[in-house]
C-alpha cells in the first residue's frame, strides 16, 4: 500500500470507531476485508489510528472536523508533513484538502492537550505543576517495557539473550526487573526469551507497584483484581516460597493466566469469588482496582474519551466498596495494598483517606505516585496496615 492509501484506510477505520465500533474490532474488521494489506501496512495503519485517538481533540481542531478525515488531516499537519502528498485524489488516496478544512486555533488549553474539557479541572488539581507535562506525555506513544523473570535469569542475562535476537533494551529506573525496548519490539512475541518465560510484557510502573511490596518467604499473597494476571506473575517471580493467589470478579479475565504461569514456571492459584474467603487470611492483599485508566491512556486512548463524570463517580464508589470488602481477607498483621493505573486524586489519595476515616484502626505506611511523564504509565499505590 502507498502512504496515501494507508491514510485512506485509517480514515475509514476511524470513522467506524467514531460511530461506536470498539477499536480492536474496527481494526480487525478492516484487516479481514483487506487481505491485500501486508504486515507493515497493518502496523502503519494501526499506528495512524492510535495516534489519532490519543490526540482526537487537537487533531480534530487542526483538521477542521471530528471525523476520520479531519483527524488524519490534523495528524499530518501536526507532523509538519505535506498534505498534498497524501490527499491526492488518486487511486486509493483521499481527495485533496479543501479550503473549508482549515487549521483552527485551539479554543482551550485542554483541547490542545487532548484532555476532555470536563476533566481538565480535576486533572490539573490532581497533578498541579506537572499536569501539562503529563497531558503531553499522553499524546505520544507508550514505550514498550519488559519484566525480567528474575526467578529464571538475571536482567543482564536477559538483555544479552534479547540482543542476540535483535531486540535491544536498556534498564528502566522504575525497578530492577524493568527493561525498556529501544529496537525490535515487534519481534518480542516470537523471541525465545519470551517463549521460554524469561520476560513478560509489563509496564515498568506496574512492575514497580509489585516491587514496592515487602515480600517475605512463606507469605500468602492475594492479587484480588488480577485481570490478565501480570502482577500475580510478578509476585510469583519476585520472592522465593511466596504463595500467590489470583482472583477476579470476572474469572474470564484470567483465562490466559494458567498458560502464562506455565511459560514462566510460576505457581499461581486461581480463586473464584466463592473460594476467596475460605483461603483467607492473606499476608498481603493487592487491590489493583478498576479505575479510569488515566495513567495508561497512551495504550488505550479510547478510554480517555469514553470516561464521563458519571462513570468516574461510579468507579470511585466501586473502589471504596472493594477496599471495604477485602479488610476481612487481610491478616491482622498483614498489608492491604491499594493500586490504580490512574493519576487522578479522586481515585487515589481520596479513596485511601476515606478508607482511613472509616477504619481508624488502620494507617497508611506507604504512598507513591508514578507519573506518565517519567517514562512509564501513571500509577499510584498505598500500603495500609492495622495500627
Amino acid at each position: 500500500m502507498t502512504p496515501a492509501a494507508r491514510v485512506q484506510a485509517s480514515i475509514s477505520i476511524l470513522d467506524d470507531i467514531l460511530a461506536g465500533a470498539p477499536v480492536e474490532k474496527a481494526l480487525t474488521g478492516w484487516a479481514r476485508r483487506s487481505r491485500y494489506a501486508g504486515s507493515k501496512d497493518r502496523a502503519a495503519i494501526r499506528d495512524h489510528v492510535f495516534d489519532a485517538l490519543r490526540c482526537k481533540r487537537s487533531f480534530a481542531a487542526r483538521g477542521g472536523a471530528e471525523s476520520g478525515r479531519g483527524l488524519m488531516i490534523g495528524a499530518i499537519r501536526s507532523s509538519d508533513n505535506d498534505l498534498s502528498q497524501y490527499f491526492t485524489g488518486q487511486r486509493y488516496a483521499p481527495t485533496p484538502v479543501t479550503e473549508f478544512e482549515q487549521d483552527q486555533t485551539f479554543r482551550t488549553e485542554a483541547e490542545g492537550l487532548d484532555i476532555p474539557e470536563w476533566l481538565w479541572p480535576e486533572f490539573t488539581a490532581s497533578l498541579g505543576d506537572v499536569a501539562k507535562a503529563a497531558a503531553k506525555a499522553l499524546q505520544g506513544r507508550a514505550p514498550v517495557h519488559l519484566r525480567v523473570n528474575k526467578s529464571r535469569a538475571s536482567r543482564a542475562e536477559v538483555t544479552q539473550r534479547l540482543s542476540d535476537e535483535g531486540i535491544l533494551t536498556r534498564p528502566h529506573p522504575a525497578c530492577d526487573t524493568a527493561l525498556e525496548v529501544t529496537a525490535g519490539a515487534r519481534k518480542i512475541s516470537q523471541s525465545q526469551a519470551y517463549l521460554e518465560g524469561l520476560v513478560e510484557l509489563q509496564d515498568a510502573a506496574s512492575q514497580a507497584v509489585v516491587a514496592a511490596l515487602d515480600l517475605q518467604p512463606g507469605m500468602r499473597v492475594l492479587d484480588y483484581c488480577a485481570g490478565g494476571g501480570g502482577k500475580a506473575l510478578a509476585l510469583a517471580a519476585n520472592a522465593q516460597n511466596v504463595q500467590v493467589f489470583a482472583h477476579d470478579v470476572n474469572p474470564g479475565r484470567m483465562t490466559d493466566l494458567p498458560a502464562r504461569a506455565k511459560r514462566a514456571c510460576a505457581d499461581v492459584t486461581l480463586l473464584t469469588s466463592d473460594m476467596v474467603a475460605g483461603q483467607a487470611p492473606f499476608d498481603i492483599v493487592l487491590v489493583d482496582a478498576p479505575c479510569s485508566g488515566s495513567g495508561s491512556w497512551r495504550r488505550s486512548p479510547a478510554g480517555k474519551w469514553a470516561l464521563t463524570p458519571e462513570r468516574l463517580a461510579d468507579l470511585t464508589q466501586t473502589q471504596a466498596a472493594i477496599m471495604r470488602s477485602v479488610v476481612a481477607l487481610t491478616a491482622d498483621a498483614g498489608t492491604l495494598a491499594y493500586a490504580t493505573c490512574s493519576m487522578l486524586a479522586v481515585e487515589n489519595d481520596a479513596i485511601v483517606d476515606a478508607f482511613l476515616c472509616e477504619h481508624p484502626d488502620w494507617q497508611a505506611v506507604f504512598r507513591k505516585t508514578w507519573l506518565v511523564s517519567h517514562g512509564a504509565d501513571g500509577f499510584y499505590s498505598a500500603h495500609l496496615t492495622r495500627i
